[in-house]
This record gives C-alpha cells, sequence and structure tokens, in this order.
C-alpha cells in the first residue's frame, strides 16, 4: 500500500466512521476501485486506524466520561451483544460477505431505511433527559441492533442511530451514543485484529498505519462536529440518497466489470 493510498482510504474513514453510510463499505468499495495490490494488510489497515478515529470521539466527548460510572455501565451493556457475536461470527462474515457486491445491496436497502427513518423520527422527542439515564433494556437493544452492522454497507452508525431512536433516544441523542458506543465496539475490532496480525506488520507498516491514524483522527473530528449539525438540520434523507445512489452505481459497476466476490 502506498502512501497516496493510504491517505485516501484515512480520509474515507474519518469522513464516513461516523456517519449513517458505512466507513467500511467505503474502504471496500474503494479498494476494489484502486485494486490495491496487498489486500490482506488493506484489511488490517482499514481496522487499525479506526483507532485515530475513536481518538477523535474522545477528544471531542471527553467530559461525557467524567459524570460518573453509569455512562460506563451502560455503554458496556449495548456493547455486550455485538462482542459476543464478534466472537463467533466475525470470521465468518469477513470470509463471505467482505465484497462489492454485499456492500451495495446493504446500501441500497439502509438507504430506503434512512429514508423511512427521517419520517419518522422529525418530531420525536426523548424518553431521556440524558443519555446515561437510558435503561438496561434500551441499552441492550441498541448492543443486538448494532450486531447487524457487521455485515458490511450496513453501517455501525446507522444501525445504532436506529436502536437509539427506536429505544427512546430523539435524532441528537441517538447519534451522540452512536458516537460513544463506537469507542469500546471499535476498540475492540481494531485491538483483536491488531492482535492477530502483529507478527505479519513490519516497521514501514507501522509507519503507514501511524500514518493513517493521524488522518483518519484529523477528518473525523471536523467530521462529527458537522454531523451534529447537518443531522439537527436537515435528518437522514440525505444520507438516504446518497446510500441509494451510490450502492446502485457500484452495483452497475461491479457486474459489468466483473469485479470478484472478495474484498
Amino acid at each position: 500500500m502506498t502512501y497516496f493510498e493510504a491517505f485516501i482510504i484515512a480520509v474515507i474513514e474519518g469522513l464516513t466512521e461516523f456517519l449513517p453510510i458505512s466507513s467500511t463499505g467505503h474502504m471496500i468499495l474503494a479498494s476494489s476501485l484502486m485494486n490495491i495490490q496487498n489486500p490482506k494488510f488493506a484489511e488490517t489497515f482499514e481496522i487499525v486506524i479506526q483507532l485515530g478515529a475513536i481518538l477523535a470521539i474522545l477528544f471531542i466527548y471527553i467530559k461525557r466520561f467524567f459524570v460518573g460510572i453509569n455512562i460506563y455501565i451502560k455503554l458496556f451493556v449495548a456493547f455486550l451483544p455485538t462482542g459476543i457475536v464478534g466472537i463467533l461470527a466475525y470470521k465468518t462474515i469477513k470470509l463471505y460477505l467482505f465484497n462489492p457486491y454485499t456492500v451495495s445491496i446493504s446500501l441500497i436497502v439502509g438507504g430506503v431505511a434512512l429514508l423511512l427513518l427521517d419520517k419518522w423520527s422529525a418530531q420525536k422527542e426523548s424518553r431521556y433527559k440524558e443519555i446515561e439515564d437510558i435503561s438496561f433494556i434500551d441499552a441492550i437493544k441498541i448492543g443486538l441492533i448494532q450486531c447487524v452492522s457487521m455485515i458490511p454497507g450496513v453501517s455501525r452508525s446507522a444501525a445504532t442511530i436506529f436502536g437509539g431512536i427506536f429505544s427512546g433516544f430523539n435524532r441528537q441523542q441517538a447519534a451522540e451514543f452512536s458516537f460513544l458506543l463506537a469507542i469500546p465496539t471499535m476498540f475492540a475490532a481494531s485491538g483483536y485484529d491488531l492482535l492477530k496480525e502483529k507478527d505479519n506488520i513490519h516497521s514501514d507498516d507501522a509507519l503507514i498505519l501511524l500514518f493513517g491514524a493521524l488522518i483518519a483522527f484529523i477528518v473525523a473530528f471536523f467530521a462529527v462536529k458537522g454531523f451534529v449539525a447537518f443531522l439537527n438540520k436537515y435528518g437522514f434523507k440525505h444520507f438516504g440518497y446518497y446510500r441509494i445512489i451510490l450502492g446502485v452505481l457500484f452495483l452497475i459497476y461491479a457486474m459489468n466489470t466483473g469485479l470478484k466476490l472478495t474484498a
């Protein structure tokens, strides 16, 4: 992987990780278009640079973690279902579903779902004053819905925002809980992959991973700030339209060029 390829993928990660449009799906599509020569390392790179995006969330919402232990408990409860399913099914999902066709279809289906959610949630008021007030049952519901995002193209952010709104949050609270839930979820995924691949990462690889993580941090910081303002003003519909258009275009491209069912 070249530094130019690393830069492009890291920018995509930072822009899309916390938006409901699937960062994994975008990186798979980008890797396919750029025809990266070392797809195995590219997969590791795509997961590890998520650590940079996580640090952006920690930086923005650091005060949330000093108000009490309640937020830690609720995030842990919401993370549990994904952690369990991830251990049991991630290898199978990565082997059979990490390909442009799965991503394209997931983008389209998720886009339609976002259009429906936009109408349903427009005037919805929250049952909770603060996000840490969410019940344990509702936290588990969000965690269960987050499991669906293990299918590339679904979007972890979209799934958890869906779960948050259906569990009683308004739009902004659902987005913020999604951001915070990304911290244990992505740390676990990135840490597991890094530990598994540590013997295959050389000094040159480490430098490019650090470079990618730094770019992802910078871009994610501004993307999260902009997303909350955009969401409050425009809702989800534009993300839905974007997903549908991108999914259709890339599905047509993949079928016409004969892209293989591999990431």
